[in-house]
């Protein structure tokens, strides 16, 4: 008796939202849509040092192998390289600090110039006119984001240490040197 004396009430208004669901669905999922914050995918890199840093990029595009650069990264700061959703599998980062002189640098040959470019092809640096660099491999996993974190310090054995998945965060420090090696064309 006394839940019915409580519902009855409730009774016109549950017809009124019964009638008007379909409307009502619609309507939140608009508003749920408009507010929702879209999803981030870049390739990010973080200079955590007290330095300067210039960084170049080297991936596989539809028409081949491309380096790009410089990008100026201030001391504890980010900076977008690739925005949106990553494309390839592979990408490949060199870094100089521009106050110290440090490099951080990998085993795969590639491109750069001293301005600002965009260099298709790794190959025949010298002859093309550009100077060639060791460009640190990054494994994404294929995910649709990532960043690297440049670091004053070794991850211990000296090399990059991976500390995530998506979005993740790889430590990279200053050394290494290029062993002749140039991305393959499979990849």
């Amino acid at each position: 008796m006394l839940i019915s004396c409580l519902t009855r009430p409730l009774r016109p208004i549950a017809r009124w939202v019964k009638r008007r669901a379909p409307i009502l669905a619609i309507l939140a999922s608009v508003g749920l849509g408009a507010s929702a914050a879209p999803a981030l995918a870049d390739f990010r890199v973080c200079n955590a040092t007290q330095s300067l840093v210039g960084v170049a990029i080297g991936y596989r595009a539809q028409a081949g192998w491309v380096t790009e650069g410089w990008w100026h990264i201030e001391a504890s700061s980010c900076k977008t390289l690739i925005e949106g959703a990553l494309a390839s599998r592979y990408y490949y980062l060199y870094a100089e600090d521009a106050e110290r002189g440090g490099r951080w640098e990998g085993e795969v040959n590639m491109c750069v110039a001293e301005r600002e470019f965009k260099i298709s092809g790794p190959g025949d640096c010298f002859a093309r006119g550009f100077q060639r660099a060791g460009f640190q491999e990054y494994d994404t996993r294929e995910q649709s984001s990532w960043m690297v974190q440049l670091t004053d310090e070794p991850a211990g054995n000296g090399l990059p240490a991976l500390t995530g998945d998506t979005g993740a965060a790889n430590r990279a420090t200053p050394g290494g040197s290029p062993t002749g090696a140039t991305p393959s064309e499979s990849q």
